[in-house]
């Protein structure tokens, strides 16, 4: 019997339903957990010793893997934690750390089977400074950028670039305030912000040259396939952050340079990450400058405005053959 696959994803992500429902179509064995489960309705008893490594179950209400067993995992923004009613807040906090260090450390200590992509990695590439860093080094190219707390050093990146400059978020851009789920989006300075930076020193803020471009492209690598889309803006503000008016939108597929094909292969490779979003700015005379690769970027959208088979080639790897 085929070992199975282990999907770690919030209960409600739907892109992970259409690729739960392939693998199922393909005959494969799925065992889907979500980490909002445990411990309430996922369960675990798992043991090592020195006769075999960490052998044993986890269990829903309908299912039971055994870690050992498991060819390959899916991880995919899983949901935190839930505890029973009536725990206090150290109550509750003492048990998330118990659980991450439980049952995450189950989980990452699978290392001998396919992962797409192993957490630890993704928690590092998360990192835009690391991503810079080695898009870099394997011959992307990368716009002029400063990470700063210093005012003064805005204005004289600012002056040294000789161009605009742009500002966005090192970290996740969203956030909760009053109940409602906001977003920071990327933005141009005008001499105005530039003559008043009241707030850069309260922490860390990112500043790139401004890359005038013909249009972006997002590239959705699953494996050892690569999906590039070309994403058009159909108003100045999703000119400048596409994310700010979806609406506005034309999508086309299109093919990725061999050159930056090969660069996107040794980033990943260095980043240890089998799935990758990444968004590129392709300049007017057809120039692509890296922005950033997200280990766990959303793609149904773009597969379903291209056609492209992303979800496809995602179970493929899980499965360990070709789309």
């Amino acid at each position: 019997m085929e070992s199975p696959i282990l999907v770690i994803a919030a209960r409600d992500d739907w892109p992970t339903d259409r690729v739960v429902k392939i693998l199922t179509e393909r005959g494969a064995r799925v065992f889907r957990m979500d980490t909002a489960d445990f411990p309430q309705s996922l369960e675990m008893a798992v043991r090592i010793d020195q006769a075999a490594t960490w052998r044993g179950e986890l269990s829903t209400r309908s299912r039971t893997v055994d870690p050992a067993d498991v060819a390959a995992v899916y991880y995919r923004a899983p949901g935190a934690f839930v505890f029973p009613e009536g725990m206090n807040g150290p109550e509750r906090r003492f048990a998330g750390a118990q659980a991450r260090a439980g049952l995450g450390g189950i989980l990452t200590a699978m290392d001998r089977c396919r992962w797409v992509s192993h957490p630890a990695a993704m928690a590092r590439a998360e990192y835009k400074p690391v991503q810079l860093a080695v898009a870099r080094e394997v011959g992307l190219r990368i716009a002029p950028t400063l990470i700063t707390n210093r005012p003064d050093a805005v204005r004289e990146f600012a002056a040294e670039v000789g161009g605009p400059i742009v500002s966005k978020p090192i970290a996740s851009p969203v956030f909760i305030e009053g109940d409602q789920l906001k977003t920071v989006y990327s933005r141009r300075l005008s001499k105005e912000d530039l003559a008043d930076l009241t707030g850069i020193d309260t922490t860390a803020h990112l500043f790139q040259a401004w890359a005038d471009k013909a249009y972006e492209v997002r590239l959705t690598v699953a494996g050892d396939q690569m999906f590039a889309a070309e994403v058009h803006a159909g108003s100045e503000a999703a000119y400048e952050d596409w994310r700010t008016d979806y609406a506005s939108l034309t999508y086309k597929a299109t093919d990725t340079p061999p050159d930056v094909a090969a660069g996107v292969r040794r980033l990943l490779d260095r980043l240890q990450l089998r799935f990758a979003a990444l968004d590129f700015v392709v300049s007017p005379t057809g120039e692509w400058t890296f922005l950033e690769a997200n280990p766990c970027g959303q793609w149904d959208w773009i597969a379903h405005a291209t056609g492209q088979p992303i979800a496809e080639a995602i179970a493929a790897e899980l499965q360990g053959a070709a789309a």
